[in-house]
């Protein structure tokens, strides 16, 4: 649907989820921002353009938010829909969206070896399966701008869920396409419920982001796992997702103050998950992401210190 002048927003299914990819339409030529997987574009992007008349040939820039498989997975069926196609990227994300195996060993299994936590090898198999991934044409690190014709679209650099994250922004509409620079307090399924937690990484710049976005008040904030937020929701989406850092600061805290024992992430996320989400046992161990971006944060500032493991477990200073 069309959720801004000249701004498309293509939901396409993920198991009970779904992730949008947008279709940011100028004079001269259209920018697409994310490509879901491999099927998305396949077979929903496809199909949208067919029915909105936008011509593949006008297809000239491709952006990929930040390295999520979800996020990258249709950029080779992308490159056969709209063979002129240009691939951008932030450059700090850059290995891992050219590369399958990158993206798997370095997003997704960077909990393995000192935390006991990995995605299991059926999901690793699903992300291989779910990707055609292809070097990116473009590095970006925010600043940056690309003329659509009438349209001028600039591009800024939204760490924390990812260290190369960006954020397309239309001036011509006041819109942000944020992806999912920031999470709120939950992922959602499609039907409005609960998923699994917010996976932010890095938490300065998460919090970072979450201001600068607040400073921007655009009109109409466009996620990847989220309706669209316009006006006060909009700058209400924001402001719940910075709390949501303070709210799992103040938990992990707790849960360290309650023992004189060191405790490995996962035990502290199984110990907290109750007061930060309804989620079941299993996505809510997806806590690894926030809660370790936390604990380093806490040990940099000497609240908490780091016992090496392996497990690395932690104690209250």
């Amino acid at each position: 649907m069309e959720v801004a002048e000249g701004i498309h927003r293509v939901e396409a299914p993920l198991a009970d989820r779904y992730v949008a990819m947008y279709l940011v339409v100028g004079h001269d030529s259209v920018m697409v921002v994310d490509t879901g997987l491999d099927e998305s574009v396949r077979v929903h992007l496809r199909d949208y353009c067919a029915a909105a008349r936008i011509d593949p040939a006008r297809i000239r820039y491709a952006l990929n938010t930040h390295a999520d498989f979800d996020h990258v997975g249709g950029n080779g069926a992308l490159r056969e829909f709209a063979p002129g196609v240009l691939f951008a990227c932030g450059e700090r994300d850059r290995a891992m969206i050219e590369d399958v195996e990158t993206l798997i060993d370095q997003r997704y299994g960077e909990f393995r070896h000192h935390h006991g936590f990995d995605e299991t090898a059926e999901t690793q198999g699903f992300i291989r399966e779910v990707c055609r991934l292809l070097p990116i044409d473009i590095g970006l690190t925010g600043g940056e701008t690309f003329d659509l014709g009438g349209r001028r679209v600039e591009i800024l650099h939204t760490p924390g869920h990812s260290r190369g994250h960006l954020t397309v922004y239309d001036p011509l509409t006041d819109s942000a396409i944020i992806a999912d620079a920031l999470l709120t307090t939950s992922v959602l399924t499609a039907s409005g419920q609960p998923a699994f937690p917010p996976t932010y990484r890095y938490v300065d710049s998460y919090r970072a982001t979450a201001r600068m976005l607040l400073a921007l008040n655009a009109r109409t904030l466009l996620t990847s796992h989220y309706p669209v937020a316009v006006g006060p929701a909009a700058v209400e989406f924001c402001e719940i997702s910075l709390a949501y850092c303070d709210t799992v600061e103040r938990v992990v805290l707790d849960v360290l103050a309650d023992t004189d024992q060191p405790l490995s992430l996962l035990a502290i996320c199984r110990a907290g998950a109750g007061r930060l989400g309804p989620w079941p046992a299993g996505p809510a161990d997806y806590l690894v992401y926030p809660v370790l971006g936390h604990l380093e944060d806490l040990t940099r500032r000497g609240i908490v210190h780091e016992v090496p493991g392996p497990p690395t477990t932690w104690q209250r200073t």
